[in-house]
């Protein structure tokens, strides 16, 4: 990497990454992304320039609010560094390349996404919509090389002319991957349902994956589901198990009841905790897609080696 580059394209990313913090924040709310200027939410006096300047002004205003000293979120400088770092990866990954320009817009999409899911459990139509675009523009200009490009071309008669036929087999996985990430959420999402007689899968998560598919392809799609299942089912279990913990320790401290009786009590209050509890599984999608189009391809190629 060009060191002077590298500086370059971290900080740009620091710059979207304070952009993203005021989506992550006024999104859910329906407001504006462009007006009014950034103020604070405690007092509503506007920041000024030299308080806005990404994770310096954070770090010398000691995470609070220049005028009432209200704490400001650490959140705000992580998505920061977490964005600036995040450039920086794509353009250690794919160079500077149109690859490159893609997946820094995929990963601020899926950051802006991850984020807003963990705070309120909303997936804007703005982010992932427009990211459901965006990800079938660029398949048209990097190819996605994916599962249909390998078992299509004998399947689907297509021009001869290769500079034509690789935009719409990219252009089909696109797609594809779009339908198969959307129609798996809806599909797990309707018999959850059926099954509970409540709702496990929103709107929301079926639209990111379609968004996700339109990046990714039907291979990698595949492979962020099954790998953010994983996730999200250990978090899952480790939350029913330090809720089964802590409530035993409860019971046993203030009604000083048996080892067995304050387990039994506490496991059946765990599972009471976990059926209301409301997962934001756009955080585990989302992470999982990060993973995939940086490692996916590695980790697919090595445990196809192993069959």
């Amino acid at each position: 990497m060009d060191p002077i580059v590298a500086a370059a394209i971290f900080v740009f990313g620091l710059a979207f990454g304070s952009f993203l913090n005021v989506c992550v924040y006024r999104l859910p709310r329906d407001l504006s992304v462009v007006r009014p200027r950034s103020a604070c939410p405690n007092c509503n006096q506007w920041i000024a320039f030299y308080d806005n300047v990404p994770v310096l002004s954070w770090l010398l205003l000691r995470g609070r609010c220049r005028h009432c000293k209200a704490r400001i979120s650490a959140r705000y400088l992580i998505v920061e560094l977490l964005t600036g770092a995040l450039f920086l990866a794509c353009y250690w990954h794919f160079g500077l390349t149109l690859a490159m320009l893609k997946y820094c817009v995929f990963g601020f999409l899926l950051l802006g996404l991850i984020f807003t899911d963990a705070e309120t459990k909303l997936l804007p139509n703005k982010l992932t919509l427009t990211g459901l675009g965006l990800g079938l523009v660029f398949s048209l200009l990097v190819p996605v090389n994916d599962l249909a490009s390998q078992l299509l071309p004998g399947v689907v008669p297509l021009p001869m002319s290769s500079d034509v036929s690789w935009h719409l087999l990219s252009l089909l996985d696109a797609l594809l991957g779009a339908a198969v990430g959307a129609s798996f959420i809806y599909g797990a999402g309707a018999i959850y349902l059926r099954a509970r007689g409540v709702q496990g899968m929103g709107f929301g998560d079926v639209k990111l994956m379609a968004m996700v598919g339109a990046f990714l392809g039907v291979k990698l799609t595949i492979f962020t589901l099954f790998t953010a299942s994983i996730a999200g089912s250990v978090f899952g279990l480790s939350t029913i198990f330090v809720v089964w913990i802590k409530r035993t320790r409860r019971f046993m401290a203030r009604q000083h009841a048996t080892a067995g009786a304050a387990r039994k009590r506490a496991w059946q209050s765990a599972r009471v905790v976990y059926r209301h509890y409301e997962m934001p599984f756009g955080v585990f999608l989302g992470s999982m897609a990060m993973v995939a189009f940086f490692f996916g391809n590695q980790f697919l190629h090595w445990y196809w080696g192993l069959m």
